[in-house]
This record gives structure tokens, sequence and C-alpha cells, in this order.
């Protein structure tokens, strides 16, 4: 499932590709042909990214907004127009540029009112402006659950998944099983300065990097990491190889559904300290 920094970029690029103009809108799949009917020649204003939500939309009475939730198979392709392949449930083209998408998880029309809602029900987004981290903690602060669950909980830190959940616990020397009650605010708003900027850099970039300089590929003089999803790491996806910092083997287990990845030698604190 893609993480909240390529929800955004996606954002980003349908609202300066796309943005303020007349765009054809179908269905070649048929299972949102009478909702894009209704969109076909209007303006697309623009759109934007809460968490793992896409929302764009369209300068036409209500509902104006479609609501997108790529989930574990969706896919979202921005390209120049080209012949069509594969079963696409919406296409959006303005004639030189056309976004399509496959396999959603969601794919619906909705109201503004239904838009407010999606982002008032999410948890803070780490790359929103208006985010306000303290919503998390009040969750977090409640839980027995442990940190590393709660910080795929999207109440939580939304846009958060497997990669920065990880990456972000060991930056910290976190230990993973810490409950979130005994997390305390200075560790949680040390872990959402971090998710904030590690985010960032990732949609700058396209790409998640987590490591620091001095343990970069060339610092350490070892060969760059191969893997479909780009960038160095500590520890995600790094199960029985050794860890870059203290050599400890890099260790996995399955927590709710989802492989968790962790350092024993390294990831010991119940609290963050500021590096």
């Amino acid at each position: 499932m893609p993480e909240g920094h390529v929800i955004h970029r996606l954002a980003t690029h349908i609202s300066t590709v796309m943005g303020a103009k007349s765009v054809r809108v179908d269905s070649p799949q048929g299972r949102f042909s009478m909702e894009a009917s209704r969109l076909d020649g209007a303006v697309l204003v623009g759109a934007e990214a809460v968490g793992k939500h896409l929302l764009i939309e369209f300068d036409v009475p209500e509902p104006r907004w479609i609501h997108i939730h790529l989930g574990l198979i969706g896919k979202l392709r921005i390209e120049p127009e080209s012949p069509l392949r594969g079963q696409i449930r919406l296409r959006i083209s303005d004639g030189d540029t056309v976004a399509l998408l496959s396999g959603p998880q969601w794919c619906r029309s909705i109201t503004t009112a239904a838009r407010d809602d999606v982002i008032s029900s999410s948890g803070p987004d780490p790359l929103r402006e208006d985010a306000d981290p303290e919503r998390g903690f009040e969750r977090l602060a409640r839980s027995g659950k442990s940190l590393a669950a709660l910080l795929m909980d999207q109440r939580i830190a939304a846009g958060v998944g497997n990669i920065f959940r990880a990456e972000v616990l060991f930056r910290h020397r976190l230990r993973p099983t810490t409950p979130g009650r005994e997390v305390d605010r200075r560790t949680w708003q040390i872990i959402w300065d971090d998710l904030v900027k590690i985010m960032q850099q990732g949609f700058r970039d396209g790409r998640i990097d987590t490591v620091r300089h001095e343990h970069l590929p060339e610092v350490q003089g070892r060969i760059a990491r191969q893997d479909r999803h780009g960038g160095e790491v500590y520890v995600y996806r790094r199960a029985g190889q050794e860890c870059l910092v203290c050599g400890n083997l890099v260790r996995s287990a399955l927590l709710e559904g989802r492989n968790m990845y962790w350092c024993p030698g390294c990831q010991r604190r119940k609290r963050a300290v500021r590096s």
C-alpha cells in the first residue's frame, strides 16, 4: 500500500498538470460510469491528500469530489496520453496527460461535506500544514497497544505506513513493543517532528531515504540497497542482515498482520532523545 508521501505527490501532480482545465472523465471498465458522466467536460479545480486518501475536486454542483483510496493493489498512473491498457476504473484526460486508476479500494463520488468528514476523521497528517499532532498523542496515550502498532493507526498519524513506522522507531532507538500509554509527550513530539522531516523528504524525492549521512553506502563502503521501493533504510525489509549501526542482525515479526522490523541491539529505549 502506498505511504502518504506518494498520495501527496499524486495530488500535487494532478493539480499542477490538470488544475483549472476542462477534462474528459470516463470509466473504461464501467464501474464508475454514471459518476464519471457527470464530471465529463468539467473543470478540474485541483486535488489534495490526507493520509492515504486522495480527493479530486471538479467545478460542478454537488457531489463535486472524487474520493480515492488505493488500498493494497490500487494504482494511479499519470502519463502522456496513450492507447488504453489494463482494467481502468477511472480515466481523467486533458488531451495531453491522462490519469489512469486501476484496482482501488475506493473510488466514489462525494459531496464537500463528505470530503470534510474524510479530513476530520483522519488523524494528523505530517505532510499537511493544518495537522495537529496533539490529536494523535491523545489517542496514543490512552492505548495499551504497542507503539509500533499505533504508528500504523491512521487516526494517530495519517499516511504513515510500514516503512516510515519501522524507520522512525529505529532512528530514535525506540523499543517497538512499548505500550502507547508509556510514551511521554516529548517522545511523541520527537517522533512527530522526524516524521514530518523524512516524509517531506520522501515527497520531494519520490523515494524513502532514512539513513543519516554517516551510514550511507559511500561512507560505510558498502553496496547500495537494491529494492523496488528504492532508498536507503535502516531496518525495513532487512531482516537477517547486519544493523548498519551496531552490527546485530535485524529482526522481523508479524504484528497485526504486517511485518515489523527492528534492531534488538539499538532499539531499547522507551523515551526518545533529540539528536
